[in-house]
């Protein structure tokens, strides 16, 4: 009998994946209708830092980009809730989860004012805890070189950098970006 790896490997259930999280000071909810708005306004309240970013949800091209986003399959898309106000802060995504027990924590962005402190912080480590809970070996981060700060934010959670994926995206700008790719192991991941 010919077994393949999906035949041995775990199954996993994106529907729990998709469930809300919290851990003080930040909720994340599965991203539908009622969150557009507020998403709207607090991507627009830094447009510089979307010269980083692949699509551009700072300003008029917001729809485009978030129609986009919510068309891919293989994304699971969150709001960031602000468990102290009940606003939204911003938003994050499990991306790309592979048969092998592999899956990306990406596109997040969170409104400056709850930026660099606890809220970033608790939120990866809802999802790290999540992916590994469903079964999942790796958490991938996929970070332009040129964001310091998330990369600085990454290796802070334990993540190690595996390597430069290099002219790996074309950004909305029309930037080729290279990407800096980091892997945390559910055997490293210390909480």
């Amino acid at each position: 009998m010919s077994r393949c790896a999906a035949d041995i490997l775990p199954k996993r259930s994106m529907a729990e994946l998709a469930a809300p999280l919290e851990l003080a000071p930040v909720r994340l909810e599965p991203l539908d209708d009622r969150h557009v708005e507020p998403l709207r306004a607090v991507c627009a309240e830094d447009q510089e830092i979307w010269e980083i970013y692949p699509a551009n949800f700072g300003g008029e091209q917001f729809d485009t980009a978030l129609g986009m986003m919510r068309t891919m399959s293989d994304w699971t898309n969150f709001a960031a809730v602000d468990c102290a106000t009940g606003e939204v802060v911003g938003m994050s995504h499990y991306i790309r989860p592979t048969i092998y027990g592999v899956i990306e924590i990406g596109g997040t962005y969170i409104t400056p004012r709850v930026r660099g402190g606890a809220f970033n912080h608790a939120m990866k480590k809802l999802m790290i805890e999540r992916a590994f809970e469903q079964g999942f070996v790796k958490v991938e981060f996929r970070v332009d070189t040129r964001n310091h700060r998330s990369m600085r934010a990454v290796e802070k959670l334990g993540a190690v950098r595996e390597g430069t994926i290099r002219q790996d995206i074309v950004t909305w700008t029309g930037y080729r970006r290279d990407t800096a790719l980091y892997g945390l192991l559910k055997s490293e991941w210390t909480g």
